[in-house]
């Protein structure tokens, strides 16, 4: 699939093919099309908002249903690009476990493709919508007596001979997965296993969840023997010893049992039809005030590093006279030419937002960068509403989308600013959507700067907009000056994503936390390297593993805005019931990456590798691949020796197809000299099915004549004026023709 805008119009186009099927049951409403059978304007309606399956159809004449075949009217032409048709569901079961800041989610469900005869077959198509930085973690499916299932793979345990050329799956948004299985025959069920993870939001002392749960009405069998029930299983397991409480849900969780600190929750009931409301909740890990603790756990047998592993949380607690420090804040904001329209507008309408929840005794400058500089202020200015007030139309004036990328320059005059800061806590921002080619060189001189400016160094925080930029040197350079990345691929995602990433990074509680007992143990690695600062709006998990003995207790020490220094007390105890690696790896393989990038380490490229197989999270130096279990190839095999008619599979069926766009990459240097937009347009697909219906209209009888699909396939392509010509020169030479044969035949020889 090439975007998204296509897909939802081939599901636009699926729905009109779908209605040689039946109409919708009569107690739902039909789907609302423009008027004239056009294409809606909002092409986001068409999109998947639960787990969902679909019918590739290019042939329209292999519509029907399975069952019960009825007469259906000849369709010439074909579907370019496919039509999209969503198939109905007969089962879905939802397991939600909440370890820690992370959901893992895992849907098992039944489609039925009702829309195909049963002597035909289709490529099938699933969707898998994911919540807040979701991550795919495979899917395993079962079709018949097939079954399939994503596996990780290092990049050279296949060659690309070994690979199909055709691809498996891959992304429409970053929030869209999907995944086609091919030749489904008609009739057939298709069950499926997905697997997933998400962020926790963390709000007000509540983590909370959104899961996409909204089914269309069209995925309803309509048939009365299906017996429909949906069934979410939640647990929630916080590993800190506090008390957790249930709060707002979307659906009537009843408590089903406790076992030590897991608590788990069931929704189970009989609908009429599946669900048309995302799957919400959230709960509050109660305290009064900052606390913390570590868990530990043995590695398992598989692992090739047998160090104990440890997880330190951090939580901000309940207490409102907790003050979060003072700020002297410098943004640092990419207005190369690629930042064109909506991307710069939303960082705009961002930065002026956190200007401002900025308070008394704050202070901030803006500096805009492509190839040059242009600053708001010369030196930092107070955070007043006056000042802010002039900062917002200087930014509506000075972010001028053009020229190119170029970030050292602007990150050192970021440094120079905050030089003179004193009683507050100094923070750089840095916004970019493009790569540049001293990435490293920058790393190593902001290293070098940070650690010379001593306990209070300037926090920097980095955020990447689109595919371009290089998010891990982004993640590499926030990990050595203690701040935050985040990131946004969609353009729709910015100013909201900004504006949280703002929030955690200004809201410091607590400053430059050690931990005095890491330097007693044998050996540790910490990911990531330096602890970050306690921030009132999220807790803080640092991961590693070690070789020594922790203390039952320890403690945590850090400074507070009033500059007093404070120790947070630490139990230790084993993590019997939480698998940490689980909840720890795409921490850890994002952090090891962007250390592997920095240092060039072929060493911690391995190490990536091997954490990525075993988990089945994929990385840069893996390959996520679709692989078949073909258990009906003999069977297959044996009709064909009997003279069956059925056909074997093309020659590359079975090779494993490569899953693609799991992965971002180190930035695209090309495509930021190039000023090329970050990846958001959308080109408008063709309007299939008006361009069959002419072709059927125009070329009808002549395809009846001389069957010659070419020639639809050829009038598929034509645009309105030539089709209008090529009519109206056709009924010419009609005219034509019966005038010169009515006067040979009827008037010729006679008076």
């Amino acid at each position: 699939m090439a975007s998204a805008g296509e897909f939802a119009a081939s599901v636009e186009d699926g729905l009109k093919l779908a209605k040689r099927i039946g109409a919708p049951p009569p107690h739902q409403a039909p789907p609302r099309h423009a008027a004239g059978m056009e294409r809606s304007t909002g092409s986001a309606t068409m999109l998947p908002a639960a787990p969902m399956a679909y019918a590739v159809v290019a042939d329209p004449a292999s519509v029907d249903n399975p069952d019960v075949p009825s007469y259906q009217p000849h369709v010439y032409g074909r579907c370019d690009p496919p039509a999209l048709i969503p198939l109905q569901l007969k089962e879905i079961a939802l397991e939600v476990e909440c370890l820690l800041g992370e959901a893992f989610v895992v849907a098992r469900g039944r489609w039925w493709v009702h829309c195909i005869m049963r002597n035909r077959s289709c490529d099938c198509r699933l969707v898998v919508p994911m919540g807040e930085q979701g991550s795919i973690q495979g899917i395993e499916v079962n079709v018949g007596k097939r079954s399939y299932a994503t596996q990780v793979i290092e990049t050279e345990e296949q060659s690309t001979e070994k690979i199909s050329k055709f691809e498996a799956g891959g992304f429409l948004k970053p929030d869209l997965f999907f995944l086609t299985i091919r030749e489904v025959d008609g009739g057939s069920d298709i069950s499926f296993t997905i697997r997933w993870s998400q962020k926790l939001q963390y709000a007000d002392g509540l983590f909370s969840v959104d899961i996409p749960f909204r089914f269309p009405h069209y995925v309803n069998p309509i048939s009365k023997i299906f017996t429909k029930k949906e069934k979410i299983q939640l647990t929630l397991n916080s590993g800190t010893g506090k008390e957790v409480l249930l709060q707002r849900t979307s659906h009537a969780f009843k408590e089903k049992g406790r076992l030590g600190e897991k608590m788990v929750f069931l929704y189970e009931s009989p609908v009429e039809n599946w669900s048309d409301q995302d799957i919400h909740f959230s709960y509050s890990v109660y305290s009064g005030d900052l606390f913390g603790g570590i868990l530990l756990q043995s590695p398992p047998l598989q692992d090739i590093d047998q160090r104990d592993m440890f997880c330190l949380f951090l939580y901000p607690g309940n207490n409102q006279k907790r003050k979060v420090f003072q700020k002297a804040v410098v943004f640092i904001v990419d207005t190369s030419g690629s930042m064109q329209g909506k991307p710069l507008e939303n960082v705009r309408s961002a930065v002026s937002a956190a200007l401002l929840e900025m308070g008394h005794g704050d202070s901030f400058n803006i500096i805009a960068f492509n190839g040059e500089l242009r600053s708001f202020s010369s030196y930092l200015e107070p955070a007043t509403e006056e000042m802010v007030e002039n900062a917002k139309r200087w930014m509506s004036t000075n972010f001028v989308a053009e020229g190119g990328t170029e970030i050292s320059h602007p990150l050192n005059e970021a440094i120079s600013l905050l030089s003179r800061t004193r009683d507050s806590l100094p923070h750089i921002f840095l916004i970019t959507d493009g790569a540049v080619e001293d990435e490293r060189n920058i790393c190593s001189t902001m290293r070098t700067q940070l650690t010379s400016r001593g306990s209070i160094s300037p926090r920097i925080s980095t955020f990447g907009i689109g595919p371009y930029c290089n998010h891990y040197f982004l993640q590499m350079l926030a990990s050595i000056g203690r701040g935050q990345y985040d990131a946004a691929y969609d353009t729709d995602l910015i100013e909201n994503r900004m504006q949280q990433w703002f929030r955690r990074s200004l809201s410091t509680l607590v400053a430059d936390v050690t931990i005095d007992a890491f330097s007693l143990l044998d050996e540790i690695e910490v990911y990531p390297c330096d602890i970050p600062d306690i921030s009132a709006h999220y807790p803080v998990f640092v991961s590693g593993r070690y070789q020594g003995k922790f203390p039952d207790s320890l403690k945590a020490k850090g400074y507070l805005a009033d500059m007093s220094e404070i120790a947070i007390d630490l139990k230790v105890h084993n993590a019997k019931d939480i698998p940490l690696e689980k909840v720890l790896v795409k921490q850890q393989i994002d952090l090891l990456t962007a250390q592997a990038w920095f240092s060039e380490s072929k060493q911690l490229e391995k190490k990536v590798s091997n954490l990525s197989i075993r988990s089945s999270f994929p990385s840069e130096y893996t390959y996520m691949i679709l692989l078949q279990t073909d258990s009906e190839k003999l069977d297959t095999e044996k009709e064909v020796k009997k003279g069956e008619s059925r056909k074997l599979p093309a020659p590359d069926a079975r090779l494993p197809a490569l899953v693609r766009g799991v992965n971002i990459g180190f930035g695209n240097i090309i495509a930021t000299r190039e000023n090329l937009p970050p990846g958001f347009g959308e080109a408008k697909p063709p309007e299939t099915f008006e361009i069959i219906n002419k072709a059927v209209n125009c070329c009808g009888s002549l395809a009846d004549s001389c069957c010659c699909m070419c020639c639809i396939k050829t009038c598929s392509k034509i645009n309105d004026q030539c089709f209008l010509a090529i009519t109206q020169l056709c009924a010419a030479l009609s005219c034509l023709a019966c005038f010169e044969c009515c006067s040979e035949l009827c008037c010729s020889g006679s008076d």
